[in-house]
């Protein structure tokens, strides 16, 4: 979706659910669960490659959410906060929470390449989402 503003130059607004990176995400899980993980015993894909695309697959799904219910009141690309916060909870709670938790009668294993994982992705969406781009301001809260 684009808007004209002045000049002639057009702004770009973020595409939530059609975002490029999202969709992508979304087709290169498809490809990792069925195609690469059964044909294929690279650890990367078994064990990190769903942490890599975590933050751009699930940061578009929490924002159209959010834009759902009002809490978002843009349509900017992703603020560093709204990478970075799932970024630290989702480590805390998958990295550190549950692996700590003996009760909960499933295995979970604190992983820290996880966390690099889950950061490599975030840096990367980030990137992928300020890049060489016209965005229209972002309003105060």
């Amino acid at each position: 979706m684009e808007h004209a503003h002045g000049k002639g130059k057009r702004e770009r607004t973020f595409r939530y659910l059609l975002d490029p990176l999202f969709l992508a995400c979304v087709g290169l899980y498809v490809l990792n669960r069925f195609v690469i993980k059964p044909n294929c015993g690279w650890m990367f894909f078994h064990n990190w490659f769903n942490d890599l695309i975590c933050i751009p697959f699930w940061v578009p799904v929490m924002l159209a959410g959010m834009k759902l219910v009002r809490l978002r009141r843009h349509d900017g690309p992703p603020t560093v906060s709204e990478i970075g916060i799932p970024l630290v909870l989702w480590s805390w709670w998958f990295e550190i929470y549950l692996p700590g938790l003996a009760t909960t009668g499933t295995r979970h294993y604190a992983d820290p390449w996880d966390i690099v994982a889950y950061s490599s992705g975030a840096v990367f969406a980030f990137w992928f989402w300020r890049r060489k781009r016209r965005w229209p301001p972002v309003a105060p809260p």
